[in-house]
């Protein structure tokens, strides 16, 4: 039976390479319609615990929950979409249009060469129109710019309409400058699409306006609650995780809110 207050959960997972503990003990309850923010040092196990959810991995300890269904039973992957660290270093030589990369995630339903009928065809349109690339959607790309790029390879995530997004550091390759454009992308991927996101990132200030919920993981979850309650975290505790002194930044985006 599917529990609908969540749609992961996990639950006293630990993880390890060979003998080098990288996870130890994780539990996480991830709500439906979350944004959820996962911040850490690096090698503190982020990259690892999404590879965990999405069974690249296989847990030495603990269970992990989807929808309510236990993970190695879990079949109905349409409704979760990922985008990895590796889409950032694509080969932008290889001659694709906007349209035929993002068609290429309904490779599994429509067959490799097959023709796509309307159905399908809108799902692609509404799939770039969501992440704002309608525009250059007969753009090779390779003539995209790297926050485009990774734009794109969202919307391939998204076209067969998951429900859970989980993005590994998406903002690397993103110039500076866009930043906040993408994570403004991503707000509307969770608001107004209803889109549960999953979020691993360094931008720790950055994100603290734009998610709903913020989990601090080194090897442990030493932090895991709403943003208000991320926000009152005492710079020292969160020195102390991450290993090294922290500055949190806290950004006041309501004009730029009220412009939208």
């Amino acid at each position: 039976m599917e529990n609908n207050k969540s749609v992961i959960d996990i639950n006293h997972v630990s993880f390890r390479y060979d003998k080098e503990t990288v996870l130890e003990d994780i539990n996480l309850s991830i709500p439906k319609g979350a944004f959820l923010g996962i911040v850490g040092p690096n090698g503190s196990g982020k990259s690892t615990l999404l590879k965990l959810i999405l069974g690249l991995l296989k847990a030495k300890d603990g269970e992990i929950y989807l929808f309510g269904q236990s993970q190695p039973k879990f079949k109905d992957w349409d409704r979760i979409g990922y985008v990895s660290q590796k889409a950032n270093s694509f080969n932008t030589g290889f001659p694709a249009t906007v349209r035929e990369v993002v068609s290429s995630g309904l490779t599994k339903k429509i067959g490799l060469f097959k023709m796509i009928g309307k159905k399908h065809a809108d799902q692609i349109n509404k799939a770039i129109e969501s992440v704002g690339m309608s525009a250059f959607s007969s753009r090779n790309i390779g003539e995209l710019s790297g926050g485009q790029q990774q734009r794109v390879f969202i919307a391939r995530a998204l076209v067969s309409k998951p429900e859970v997004l989980i993005l590994d550091e998406p903002t690397v390759g993103v110039d500076s400058k866009n930043v906040q454009a993408f994570y403004e992308m991503l707000e509307h991927l969770n608001k107004d699409l209803g889109i549960t996101l999953l979020l691993v990132t360094h931008d720790i200030g950055t994100i603290s306006n734009k998610v709903t919920h913020v989990a601090c993981l080194n090897k442990q979850l030493h932090f895991h609650g709403n943003t208000q309650e991320f926000e009152n975290l005492r710079e020292s505790e969160l020195s102390g995780i991450y290993g090294h002194e922290v500055h949190l930044l806290h950004h006041d985006h309501s004009h730029e809110e009220a412009e939208r």
